[in-house]
């Protein structure tokens, strides 16, 4: 029990912090062998460990801590990072960690740990308990760009819906590091639904307005076999009315 307080103060680790910890290695692998049988720590994947509760016999770190140490650099991203935000409605038991290493998915504690291909550099933040996870701006810029990834474009509306505010600086500042036309044009046309309840000004939609191409797009890929109308302002193929997509039930003409 010597250095279980130290691990548990660590939550998440890897085999190299405990021969930092004990100094070497051979004494490290005997350390985690030895608390692995006592149950006081549990393997994540190779090479990185969670220490467990004494009391309650579940790992110290929740889900998003164990997600930010699965690589150097990794983070909390897309629907993850909307249950870590508190704006997520649907229960998932898989997590996404962005990251520039790829690793294997892999399973722990009932969770599906996927890789997800770090698209930019920029929107991350680091919290206090340990957790790297994609502030809010970036993570309705990543839902806008891959409804998939939060589960549906219906699921990302009614996070936008629970938001009370939005920095619109940061917002275009995501947009112009991901340099995609049709970004700009999805990002314009939904968020100009939601212009006054996220305080967002039109100097915003204006500049979004202006990236973009003469080239018409869909929304989504299978609006092409559902009933849809075409938007001139953002030369988007659209939903009738995208606001019932959530039952909001506001009146908006397109």
């Amino acid at each position: 029990m010597k250095y279980y307080e130290q691990l548990v103060d660590f939550g998440c680790f890897t085999t190299n912090d405990v021969e930092i910890m004990v100094g070497n290695s051979a004494t490290a692998n005997s350390l985690i062998t030895f608390y692995k049988k006592k149950g006081l720590i549990e393997s994540v994947r190779k090479g990185l460990y969670v220490a467990m509760s004494l009391e309650t016999k579940q790992p110290v770190p929740n889900r998003y801590a164990i997600a930010s140490n699965v690589t150097s650099d990794a983070y909390v991203a897309y629907h993850s990072a909307l249950e870590y935000h508190g704006i997520a409605n649907q229960v998932y038991y898989e997590v996404f960690v962005a990251s520039k290493n790829r690793f294997r998915t892999f399973e722990h504690d009932g969770l599906t740990y996927t890789f997800v291909p770090s698209p930019i550099d920029v929107g991350i933040e680091n919290k206090v308990s340990g957790v790297r996870v994609t502030d809010l701006e970036r993570t309705i810029i990543d839902g806008i760009n891959d409804f998939y990834k939060v589960g549906g474009l219906d699921e990302l509306l009614r996070a936008v819906e629970m938001i009370p505010y939005l920095d619109y600086k940061k917002l275009y500042n995501y947009l112009t590091n991901f340099k995609k036309v049709f970004l700009y044009q999805k990002t314009g046309y939904i968020l100009e639904h939601y212009k006054e309840e996220l305080k967002i000004p039109d100097i915003f939609f204006i500049d979004c307005h202006n990236m973009i191409k003469k080239s018409t797009r869909y929304l989504y890929s299978s609006l092409k076999a559902e009933q849809h109308v075409y938007n001139k302002k953002w030369s988007l193929c659209v939903p009738n009315n995208l606001l019932t997509i959530t039952r909001k039930g506001a009146n908006y003409i397109e």
